[in-house]
């Protein structure tokens, strides 16, 4: 069904429900499967619902992204995947879309925490909804509701 997957992985723990629910979907086709993690610039406050938040040291949100990313890696193909790791650099829809274009895939999956706060759901913005506003493919959102 679908040749190429991109999992938008942050090691958190919308991520890593995405992740699980990938291992489910995978089993379709066998399709190429690729995680990958983009660092926002540190002033990307809309990239705080992916898990990331501004820092004074980027090279350590830099470090824990591609740690985070290389665990995710060594998951997947512990589960009998190909899958390998991509890190990038940038505004996180723009670069998620952007490589989805550039790598021919055809299904995007994102890990998405539901707020129940609406000043929160306001503040953070929907990194979700713009990506499948922006999606060169389908989007698969795995939802987590906050207990």
């Amino acid at each position: 069904m679908y040749q190429h997957i991109i999992l938008a992985y942050d090691g958190s723990m919308t991520g890593q429900k995405a992740l699980l629910e990938l291992k489910e979907l995978a089993h379709w086709g066998q399709p190429r499967l690729t995680l990958v993690a983009v660092a926002p610039h540190p002033v990307d406050v809309g990239s705080m619902e992916m898990g990331y938040y501004t820092s004074a040291n980027p090279q350590a949100l830099e470090e824990t992204l591609k740690e985070q990313l290389a665990q995710g890696v060594h998951t997947l193909q512990a589960m009998g995947f190909s899958a390998q790791g991509e890190f990038l650099q940038g505004e996180v829809i723009h670069e998620l879309t952007d490589y989805a274009t550039r790598a021919g895939a055809d299904l995007i999956v994102v890990g998405h925490k539901h707020e129940k706060n609406l000043l929160r759901r306001w503040w953070s913005g929907s990194t979700a909804k713009s990506l499948v506003e922006e999606s060169p493919c389908n989007v698969l959102i795995v939802v987590e509701r906050e207990g």
